[in-house]
């Protein structure tokens, strides 16, 4: 078990630092353009005077130095989060006594403020919260928590971290709110891929532009879309779970649908070439056993035939193009290395579909 306990005294503020406020709007964005092609700078910054002139206003309502702003705050869905440990440090700062308490599977903040020093604000985290919260799963008593394209998530790769981030952010905003500023929120918490220092990925930053006239506003809170069923599904575990290859066909097609990344399809792809093989051995060895006439009943080339010419009427009736790599697209397979029946299924699909 980990504790930390600080109480730090009032904000400190030095001399001589840059001010916005004793610049001309003109020599504020000559500055902000002339530091912004500094490669010093987060990528989030660089080559973006707009966007640097945003934090340096923003951090100054804040009280709070330029490279600490740009390196802290961040806008996610057109509102501006900080980091856990920027809240933390901005808390202490004000006076209050701060108490972190980490141990495995949980993380407890208690806050002491300055005006009431005799009244402890705890906020625990654990992982059963963090379950409630549908951020992530439990597999082998360790998080689980995957991407639609089947990548690890803060959640499973720095559990602890996260814990400890949920818990400062909640016990912040219970306790003294008044320190955040409008920025209530951590970057994780507003659905951002984040890393181990629980600052976002460079690819969820928004950016400052100039919005043209009659183009709407990027920096509008998107309206809240609803949870898809696909959310955190295990494409490759649903897959070598399937009954055959046809159901293989559909996770493949969806988990493409939804933005699955190449590798991860061809490994959907290749559970479905053996389930699709392991049917034709099994439907080999069954015609091997039906005799008529003295003659084996088969899979014949005659049917495999009748079965490429019923996909192939079934394509030109729904107006599809590109046969051949429409269908080993579907099938997993080239349509000569499919089984008749699989063949028959996804024609039914697409007729179903037209």
């Amino acid at each position: 078990m980990s504790t930390e306990i600080v109480k730090a005294s009032p904000i400190h503020r030095g001399g001589g630092a840059l001010s916005l406020g004793e610049m001309s709007p003109r020599d504020a964005w000559l500055f902000c353009e002339s530091l912004a092609d500094t490669p010093l700078l987060p990528d989030a910054y660089r080559n973006r005077p707009a966007s640097v002139l945003w934090a340096m206003e923003y951090g100054r309502a804040l009280g709070l130095d330029v490279v600490t702003t740009i390196t802290t705050i961040h806008v996610i869905k057109g509102k501006p989060t900080q980091s856990a440990d920027l809240m933390l440090s901005r808390t202490r700062a004000a006076g209050h006594k701060v108490r972190i308490r980490q141990e495995p599977g949980k993380c407890t903040v208690s806050i002491w403020r300055s005006d009431d020093p005799e009244f402890e604000n705890a906020i625990t985290w654990t992982y059963d919260d963090a379950v409630t919260a549908g951020l992530c799963e439990m597999r082998n008593d360790r998080p689980y928590s995957r991407s639609q394209k089947g990548e690890p998530q803060a959640w499973e790769k720095y559990p602890r971290a996260m814990l400890r981030a949920r818990a400062i952010a909640e016990a912040v905003r219970s306790a003294c709110p008044e320190v955040l500023h409008g920025a209530i929120y951590t970057p994780e918490e507003l659905g951002a891929r984040v890393d181990a220092e629980g600052l976002p990925m460079e690819a969820e930053v928004q950016q400052l532009r100039v919005v043209q006239a009659n183009e709407p506003d990027p920096w509008a809170t998107p309206a809240p879309q609803p949870q898809t069923a696909a959310q955190g599904r295990d494409y490759l575990n649903e897959a070598r779970e399937a009954a055959d290859a046809a159901t293989v066909r559909q996770i493949w097609q969806q988990a493409k649908v939804d933005g699955a990344v190449p590798e991860y399809l061809a490994q959907i792809a290749e559970v479905g070439k053996q389930k699709a093989a392991a049917e034709q051995q099994a439907s080999d060895t069954t015609n091997d056993e039906d005799i008529v006439e003295g003659e084996v009943v088969a899979d014949s080339d005659a049917d495999h035939a009748a079965a490429v010419a019923e996909l192939r009427a079934a394509a030109d009736a729904a107006n599809l193009t590109d046969f051949e790599k429409g269908a080993y697209g579907a099938l997993g397979c080239s349509v000569e290395d499919a089984s008749a029946n699989a063949i028959r299924a996804l024609a039914a699909q697409i007729r179903g579909a037209a």
